[in-house]
């Protein structure tokens, strides 16, 4: 497999594909996810899922953002529909979201007539401009320039609330995220769809998404680097390892990781 770009976006589909998955990252890092999450996206398509990754840049209009990922996304579904890239069967669309990302999957699955089999959110965060941009804590000019995304923590959170329509999610948290929202967004989801709200708590921080596995062998002779080398390498691989596999395991319970 290797990776296409398609309508300024990367897609990457492996030759029986079972499912797609629309991903969507975070906030800057999102703007070139198929480096930015490459391992993680690249080890959900060996296991058979069609991966369409849309790039954004951040502005304040985060509507006009979720609008716009999602019309490029729905292109190339098309796209590739239309070439049989992903053969004459139907195939479950999921939606995956790290950090901003979920907010725009929470839009998109609120705002748009859109059919999805479920959604995984990861590190849900909805700040403020003011926490969400930290210099703007020390100035107080967003009284003068009335800076706010749009729509607003609040709006977003009525707008959830009241339309979002996709029953089935993934909610992921790391214990040592400092920035995650997902405690916030967790009882509004589950009000809507008792029991189909499915939470997880893993060890890691709001960054581990990016993590890469690192690629570590050791020379003829075991010297000390190389054993400082597999710490590391089991440290940063077995967090990622692991969301990997809650992701798979929920994507298909019959499965096993």
């Amino acid at each position: 497999m290797e990776w296409l770009e398609i309508s300024g976006s990367s897609v990457l589909v492996p030759r029986y594909p079972i499912a797609i998955i629309h991903f969507l990252g975070g906030a800057f890092v999102g703007t070139a996810p198929n480096f930015t999450y490459r391992w993680l996206l690249e080890e959900l398509a060996k296991e058979g899922y069609a991966i369409i990754a849309t790039p954004f840049v951040n502005t304040f209009d985060h509507l006009a953002i979720a609008r716009n990922v999602l019309n490029r996304f729905e292109g190339i579904l098309d796209r590739l529909q239309t070439n049989n890239s992903l053969g004459q069967g139907y195939l479950p669309i999921y939606g995956i979201g790290h950090s901003m990302g979920c907010k725009l999957h929470l839009l998109i699955g609120s705002l748009f007539s859109v059919e999805r089999a479920g959604n995984v959110l990861i590190s849900f965060n909805n700040y403020p401009v003011k926490k969400a941009i930290p210099f703007l804590e020390q100035l107080d000019i967003e009284n003068y320039l009335n800076l706010e995304f749009t729509p607003s923590t609040d709006e977003t959170k009525l707008i959830i609330e009241k339309d979002y329509l996709v029953r089935r999610n993934l909610l992921v948290k790391f214990t040592d995220d400092n920035i995650d929202e997902t405690k916030i967004l967790e009882p509004i989801l589950d009000d809507k769809y008792p029991n189909l709200i499915a939470l997880q708590t893993l060890s890691g921080n709001h960054l581990t998404p990016l993590s890469q596995d690192i690629k570590w062998e050791a020379g003829e002779i075991f010297t000390p680097l190389d054993a400082v080398g597999q710490w590391v390498k089991q440290a940063f691989s077995r967090d990622l390892y692991r969301l990997k596999n809650e992701i798979l395991r929920w994507l298909n319970p019959g499965r096993i990781v």
